[in-house]
């Protein structure tokens, strides 16, 4: 019979046949809060003067294993006992420990398991060290214990990149000793205990493991790797530092670096953009209409058009469980829908995100093309996703209120359009919603939610739970033209059309950005996109333009000769047949120039750190325009739409947390400076105004109600 004696709330200690049960039960994650570390600490000493116990067993209770840090406790001082001494202490044990994972083990759940003398994993279970995606380093021995395990290749691999394995290829790299079927992971921690009692395996102390000798080219290459990759992040080439400890130094002393490693990039900015990142990702969902009503059933969807975004729209959904019929204007257009999805889903099978025989059931039971609008009548969610016009956009939705059962929710998927003047269009504007899907919309993380007028709380409660299912950010957006993101995009994009125009040219614009930690920069993105959607938009937005607004040409001139971007082989860079990276283009520079002449403008230079200064500051003065109108209902949903859909550096925070780290009386004095130059674009917000002369930060107005 177990022998049980509880030694904290969250950890539990028994005794089963002669093997200790250290059970973490600290929901819904185990996080290894003060009172788990309290607790392990309890447990692992009293199993080492238990006489009835033999060996020890570590496992999670409920549905994981030790998922990471509580989160409750960033940002505030670690109260002892610190996870390094617990682990230790679990190292140090006379007797043999077994770490039994299942569902995740994460962070310092990893490292409490690489401190244990073996672990044993169910095969659906993941492990893996994320740190550097908050900005810091594995603190309690990763560094050290995993290039001792797993080798060197490997260390710098997880550690660096914070990419969760899986439980077989954890095995072939050494970092579990077992993988064992089944749902039971007590079960397969107590038969491994049992062979490592009784000297069937051995257990060891990875912490005096021989690493054996370093090899410097390996870490001479993944040092340039990563600092390529990292665009300027810190985190990542200081852990390659804290792995190469564990190689140059006695592990008690390379858990030293390490520590004092972590210590400064506690300290960093870059960790502070990247907790707020990590927060804010979560406090998106909390939303008035959240709170007020309850999310409408949501069985079935349809997709109207069957384009790149209606074909991406439709995988996201299918891949998320859902069935979808995608209508199309008539056959060949719907055969043509179909073959973009079937290769969509033959991708995901490429990359291991989908099995062939799921692939072959969705297109066979879960996926169906149709031409008419009746076969959407019994729908619950439709999504239209034609051509951005909306008179296209008005007769869509005036056919689907029509035929859409009660109850069915409308929305349009439109990057700029007037979601109330399409509800209008239909005789249930509480039930239509803006879905604006980034493209591929399979793969971006974004999804704008566009609550219009009249659009229904349960309605918009759905569209957040839709984007959960989907695994995306969902953002609540208000309506105004490019609500968010692209309203955003199209204010800072002028600011980069402006110092063009002024003598910087595109490609160091890009370059600058880039430097700055941009994956592409504004021109570059253009090309991507396809310079005639915004050429579209700028003759839309032509005849209610502001007098006093400054206009560049240079973009519609490139448009008038058919370059389009990468689609066309040109655009702002020119393209090789199938390339993705463009060169830079003479002739596009003399266009700048002819245009410059024309206006009678003398181009000078412009420094990178004036160029970013400038973008950035006409994007987070807009955006503090848009946070007062409330079209975003906080700063923090600035800077989840920038990160989540348009490449702003994470560790950065987004550009409210970036403003903020500045100071928002250095963003005033810099605005006020620019308006001197321009004073109806660059006229600084009121809000920002008001924040600066109060002192007070973006960051201030996230917990408003």
């Amino acid at each position: 019979m177990p022998r049980s004696c509880l030694v904290t709330d969250p950890v539990r200690y028994s005794v089963q046949d002669g093997i200790a049960v250290i059970a973490v039960d600290n929901p819904p994650v185990n996080a290894l809060s003060q009172a788990v570390r309290a607790g392990l600490a309890e447990a692992v000493a009293r199993l080492s003067g238990d006489d009835q116990a033999r060996a020890g067993v570590i496992y999670g209770a409920g549905r994981t294993f030790i998922a990471g840090a509580d989160i409750r406790e960033f940002g505030k001082p670690m109260a002892e006992p610190f996870l390094p001494d617990v682990i230790a202490a679990i190292e140090a044990c006379e007797k043999p420990v077994v770490a039994a994972l299942h569902g995740t083990a994460l962070g310092g759940g990893l490292e409490v398991a690489l401190g244990c003398h073996a672990r044993v994993a169910l095969a659906s279970a993941k492990v893996g060290l994320p740190e550097v995606t908050l900005g810091i380093l594995p603190g309690a021995g990763g560094t050290q214990r995993l290039p001792r395990i797993a080798g060197a290749a490997a260390a710098l691999d997880l550690i660096t990149s914070g990419r969760h394995v899986a439980a077989v290829e954890a095995l072939k790299l050494g970092i579990v000793d077992a993988v064992v079927d089944g749902d039971d992971p007590l079960a397969a921690g107590l038969a491994h205990a049992r062979r490592l009692a009784e000297g069937e395996v051995t257990g060891r102390r990875s912490g005096e493991i021989d690493p054996g000798a370093k090899d410097e080219a390996l870490f001479a290459d993944w040092r340039a790797k990563t600092k390529k990759s990292a665009r300027g992040q810190i985190s990542p080439m200081v852990a390659i530092d804290a792995i190469e400890a564990a190689y140059d130094l006695p592990f008690n002393e390379g858990m030293a670096r390490e520590r004092e490693l972590f210590k400064e990039l506690m300290a960093s900015d870059q960790r502070a953009g990247l907790i707020h990142a990590f927060f804010a990702e979560r406090a998106v969902a909390k939303i008035p209409e959240a709170e007020a009503a309850s999310p409408r059933e949501v069985a079935s969807i349809g997709v109207i058009g069957g384009g790149t975004m209606g074909s991406g729209i439709a995988v996201a959904a299918l891949n998320a469980g859902l069935p979808v019929t995608l209508v199309e204007r008539d056959e060949a257009s719907a055969e043509r829908a179909r073959g973009i999805v079937s290769k969509l889903l033959d991708d995901g099978v490429r990359r291991g995100k989908l099995s062939e025989a799921r692939r072959d059931q969705i297109l066979s039971r879960d996926f169906s093309t149709a031409t008419d609008y009746s076969a959407l009548a019994e729908t619950d969610l439709v999504i239209e996703a034609v051509f951005e016009d909306m008179d296209v956009k008005k007769d869509v939705f005036r056919r689907l209120d029509g035929i859409a059962k009660v109850g069915a929710i409308l929305a349009t998927n439109t990057s700029y359009l007037d979601v109330n003047e399409i509800a209008a269009a239909t005789s249930r504007p509480q039930d239509v919603i803006g879905f604006h899907f980034f493209s591929p919309a399979h793969v971006m993380r974004l999804l704008e939610v566009v609550v219009a007028d009249k659009t229904a709380a349960d309605v918009v409660a759905t569209g957040f739970a839709l984007a959960k299912k989907l695994r995306k950010v969902a953002v609540r957006a208000g309506v105004c033209d490019g609500f968010i993101g692209n309203r955003l995009l199209n204010t800072y994009r002028k600011a980069a059309d402006y110092m063009v125009e002024d003598g910087a040219s595109p490609y160091q614009i890009d370059a600058a950005l880039v430097a700055f930690g941009f994956p592409m920069g504004p021109f570059a993105v253009s090309d991507l996109a396809g310079l005639d959607i915004a050429w579209a938009g700028r003759k839309r937005r032509a005849a209610t333009r502001d007098p006093r607004e400054r206009t560049v040409g240079i973009a519609d001139r490139i448009c008038e000769r058919g370059w389009f971007g990468q689609k066309t082989g040109r655009g702002y860079y020119l393209y090789e047949p199938g390339a993705r990276r463009g060169s830079p283009d003479p002739e596009v520079e003399a266009i700048i120039a002819a245009e410059r002449e024309a206006k009678g403008i003398v181009p000078r230079s412009f420094t990178d750190e004036e160029i970013v200064s400038r973008y950035m500051a006409a994007m987070i003065n807009e955006a503090a325009k848009i946070v007062e109108e409330g079209i975003a209902l906080r700063p923090l949903d600035v800077d989840v739409t920038m990160l989540a859909g348009y490449g702003f550096p994470r560790w950065r925070g987004g550009p409210m947390q970036y403003a903020d780290r500045l100071g928002l009386d250095t963003v005033f004095a810099e605005l006020r400076r620019l308006a001197e130059e321009d004073a109806f674009f660059w006229e600084p917000a009121p809000l920002l105004v008001r924040l600066a002369d109060e002192g007070q930060t973006f960051a201030s107005l996230n917990e408003r109600d």
